[in-house]
């Protein structure tokens, strides 16, 4: 068996998301055809997480079983040759045959991009939410912290997950503002595991803590109540982008 891990990046844009489905074209459905096609046999992936339909990814790694040797540094030219211009390998390494991109990953970081400005731009209407409100770094700086350790986010998670449990723990919650483009806020949650667009519900709530319609103090009790309605809003697929997978 020669298991190989490949790291990938693509714009979620024009995909149902990574994991194939009936409803539309899929991360996992391209990168699958591109390896067949390589392989000249039928190859299944396996993904280290599923991202939503319009979510991107600067990082995001799938696991397969190769019939055959390819040296890993002509791997992603072979693949990217037969992929479409919104996915391309960044990387491949050849793992033990007992790694699984899902299950031995440690923990993944998101971003959420707010581009705050009196006046919409068209060319970062792709990869973030606009906001004309400006929003209060400094707040959702103070909210963000509460967010760090073992918590059950279940104010934090949208109808339509099939988890078993809420509880979920992350290891970091920041907020800052791109440094090359002050107009953008950068909002970063790293953990190991996360709810059904827990992190869009994260974003949501320190937008609202930003604009003052929460108080950064108002978080540990919307953490302990657990009621959805108690948090920020679900903020739209564009903004995310799943940026690191972590494996050590």
């Amino acid at each position: 068996m020669n298991r190989v891990l490949l790291f990938c990046e693509y714009d979620g844009t024009g995909f149902v998301g990574y994991q194939i489905q009936n409803n539309g074209r899929s991360v996992q459905e391209v990168i699958q055809k591109a390896l067949s096609e390589l392989y000249k046999t039928d190859l299944k992936i396996t993904g280290c997480s599923r991202t939503d339909s319009g979510v991107h990814a600067a990082e995001h790694a799938s696991s397969y079983d190769a019939p055959f040797i390819i040296p890993e540094d002509k791997i992603p030219l072979a693949l990217n040759a037969l992929l479409p211009c919104d996915v391309a390998v960044r990387k491949a390494v050849y793992v033990d045959d007992d790694f699984s991109a899902r299950f031995s990953c440690k923990g993944k970081t998101y971003c959420y991009r707010i581009y705050c400005s009196p006046v919409r731009s068209p060319l970062r209407a792709r990869y973030s939410y606009y906001s004309s409100y400006e929003c209060d770094v400094e707040r959702m700086k103070e909210a963000a912290k509460y967010f760090a350790g073992e918590h059950d986010f279940e104010a934090f998670c949208a109808a339509g997950g099939s988890q078993e449990t809420t509880v979920r723990r992350l290891t970091g919650v920041t907020v800052d503002r791109d440094k090359n483009d002050p107009s953008m806020i950068e909002i970063r949650v790293t953990g190991e595991a996360f709810l059904y667009n827990m992190v869009r519900i994260i974003a949501g709530t320190l937008y609202y803590v930003g604009t003052g319609k929460i108080e950064p103090s108002d978080i540990p009790s919307i953490i302990e109540e657990r009621d959805r309605s108690k948090a920020g809003k679900t903020l739209p697929p564009e903004g995310l982008t799943l940026e690191r997978v972590y494996y050590c």
